[in-house]
């Protein structure tokens, strides 16, 4: 809690907008500060619900005459966002996404588990460089600057699965190239990207959409959280973060303005994402799926994946219905069971929602109806505890659309689930691969160039106290904010502590300092790579973690791990060679979808301007950083070397 704010309730700002029932909403001051709503809230009192209808159309017609007519959604080339219902957000580097063994990406394997799990992708946010970047000088573009992403994206692309780049505006810290309009529409033409995700932004400068415009006609620009109603003209998609719903779920305000506006529900910290499932469906949007936030995991639950891959038939199919059809809000309140219709030509879409810990069965009024979910009929469709359901109404006369029958046939084996428990990930510590090439030392030979002794880490247990900010990548397991509403700075970024029970077994012996530039020009020579002449003094740098590991095996030993480095790093003789660098440690770990190492003892660099940068500068011993481990070689960096150690056996 901080400065007064529980972090797991929304703030006022977040919470649904009140919708008067007795002034004129066409005009005036209760129109214009209804253009700031997240969501209208549904009247507490279903006896007003004609009433709010009626001032919610009131609104929209004013708004339109105060905003003009979002012209763009006209565009055919704009149209593919309005049929974007499910977005995931994607780590790069995520272990479904690439294969570190082999070194490639894999976007066929995570496209199946998505397809198994959720009912497949829309599209995907490439994420690429926070929680990274500002380690060095490399900038957000230089981290799109990967081997055969180019080809990633085609085949995402060809999957049906547009392709969101992210762009991060509070990136000023690091090198300078071109402005960010230029540099951001020339990667937009190079990954020939849909869509662009505005981290931080909530709408773009009219600037960059025109220069974005001209890169791709038609690109989505997605902003984060709420989109102020004058630009929903240029912005055909946006997410509903932090957007805090009635106990009846209302009507998202950008959704009502403008039907074609694609919104995309999210809360990244939760782990029950049923408010979320319910809304969207009831307002004929979207679902950010979003289960490794920045290192992470936060995975979604069964029973709400269930529920999303019971709603994404329906939205895909009936996509028509929910952009073009005469939509009724809450055309249906029966007790914990709520409903919206979506009419066309004679065909009638209704969309249930039920905000109980029960199942509710509803029985739709009139004749000709038919069920969409597997086990409802004409006469009665339940309503799972917490979740939706559907049924479609065929007017008299009116010839049967095919889109009824394939959703049918698309959900007859979707069934609900009831299993909201959230399945932990616990990351464990990788063990180094083998080394099959040449050793250069024998067992008594020095481990460093320095003339100094290395350092010797006796038997014995410990208790290190580590230090680190723990920012978003949180530590070595489990969400750091866990079903926090909005964790806000400072606590989003302070500094924490934990303590670590350590065991040495045997005697460890640390290199003094670093390996230089001139010890590791030796290994590449050794391996018959060309080594330029290189520096005795200064610290090998811009080397992989793999590259440090091979190393390390050559020279006839290992990388410390980061207990090992803390407790070599107090006592006589360990040193830093110039300028510092952080330093790799034998802390790989992974949960299966995030590989991560512990850097230890800072670096001379640091990236000045954001918060969102990687710790710069030196740091004491009990410091730790959490780098998500990149692959392709884009974990080499000039801020990052190492040291190497033996295990001292009698």
């Amino acid at each position: 809690m901080s400065g007064g704010f529980d972090p797991l309730h929304p703030r006022e700002l977040d919470l649904p907008t009140r919708v008067p029932l007795d002034v004129d909403l066409a005009t005036g001051d209760a129109a214009i500060a209804l253009d700031d709503a997240k969501i209208f809230a549904a009247p507490a009192d279903v006896a007003d619900i004609d009433r709010w209808r009626t001032q919610l159309t009131a609104w929209r017609n004013g708004a339109r005459r105060r905003h003009g007519e979002p012209a763009r959604y006209d565009d055919p080339a704009s149209a593919w966002a309005s049929r974007c219902f499910t977005v995931a957000q994607l780590w790069l580097w995520d272990e479904l996404f690439f294969d570190f063994e082999a070194q490639r990406f894999t976007p066929e394997r995570f496209l199946a588990d998505a397809r198994e799990r959720f009912g497949g992708l829309d599209g995907v946010v490439l994420w690429h460089a926070y929680p990274v970047i500002g380690i060095d000088e490399r900038n957000q573009w230089d981290f799109y600057d990967v081997p055969g992403l180019a080809d990633v994206a085609a085949e995402l692309r060809a999957a049906g699965v547009a392709v969101f780049l992210d762009y991060n505006p509070w990136d000023t810290g690091t090198r300078r190239a071109g402005g960010d309009a230029d540099e951001l529409a020339s990667t937009v033409r190079r990954l020939s990207a849909d869509g662009v995700f505005l981290d931080t932004l909530k709408k773009a400068d009219p600037e960059l959409v025109a220069a974005l415009d001209q890169a791709r006609p038609g690109i989505g620009l997605e902003g984060e959280s709420k989109l102020a109603t004058e630009r929903i003209a240029d912005h055909t998609l946006s997410w509903a973060q932090w957007f805090a719903d009635s106990e009846v779920p209302g009507v998202l305000r950008a959704r009502w303005f403008e039907r074609r506006h694609m919104q995309h529900h999210i809360r990244r910290w939760h782990r029950d994402h049923a408010a979320e499932l319910r809304s969207a469906w009831l307002n004929g949007v979207g679902i950010m799926v979003w289960e490794v936030v920045f290192g992470a995991w936060v995975g979604w639950n069964s029973r709400d994946a269930a529920t999303l891959r019971r709603m994404l038939p329906v939205q895909r199919g009936f996509h028509r219905w929910l952009v073009e059809g005469e939509w009724t809000p809450l055309n249906v309140l029966d007790g914990a069971v709520a409903g919206s219709t979506f009419e066309r030509d004679g065909v009638t879409l209704l969309l249930l929602a039920n905000t109980s810990n029960v199942d509710a069965v509803y029985r739709p009024v009139g004749t000709g109806w038919s069920a969409l979910h597997a086990g409802d009929t004409a006469d009665t469709v339940t309503v799972p505890a917490g979740g939706i359901a559907a049924a479609v109404q065929v007017a008299d006369g009116v010839t049967v659309p095919d889109e009824l029958g394939a959703a049918q046939a698309a959900l007859a084996s979707e069934t609900a689930e009831n299993d909201a428990s959230f399945s932990h990930r616990t990351s464990r510590r990788l063990a180094p691969p083998r080394w099959d090439g040449p050793v250069a030392l024998i067992e008594s030979a020095p481990i460093s160039s320095t003339t100094t002794a290395p350092v010797t880490v006796p038997t014995g247990e410990y208790t290190l106290t580590v230090r680190f900010r723990m920012r978003e990548t949180g530590m070595y397991d489990g969400a750091p904010y866990v079903d926090e509403w909005k964790p806000l700075p400072p606590r989003l970024h302070d500094q924490r502590t934990l303590d670590r029970s350590v065991i040495v077994a045997q005697p460890v012996q640390i290199a003094a300092a670093e390996v230089s530039e001139a010890e590791y020009a030796r290994f590449l020579d050794a391996i018959g790579e060309v080594a330029d002449a290189r520096d005795p003094d200064r610290p090998a740098a811009n080397v992989t973690f793999t590259r440090a590991r091979e190393y390390a095996a050559w020279a006839g030993g290992r990388l410390p791990t980061e207990d090992e480095w803390q407790l070599a790093a107090v006592q006589p003789g360990f040193t830093r060679r110039t300028p510092e660098v952080w330093n790799w440690t034998e802390s790989e770990h992974s949960d299966g979808r995030t590989r991560f190492v512990i850097l230890k003892g800072g670096s001379a660099h640091r990236s000045e301007g954001s918060d969102w940068y990687f710790d710069g500068g030196v740091k004491p011993a009990d410091f730790s950083a959490k780098l998500l481990l990149p692959g392709l070689g884009q974990d080499a960096s000039p801020s990052i070397g190492f040291r190497i150690c033996r295990e001292d056996t009698p």
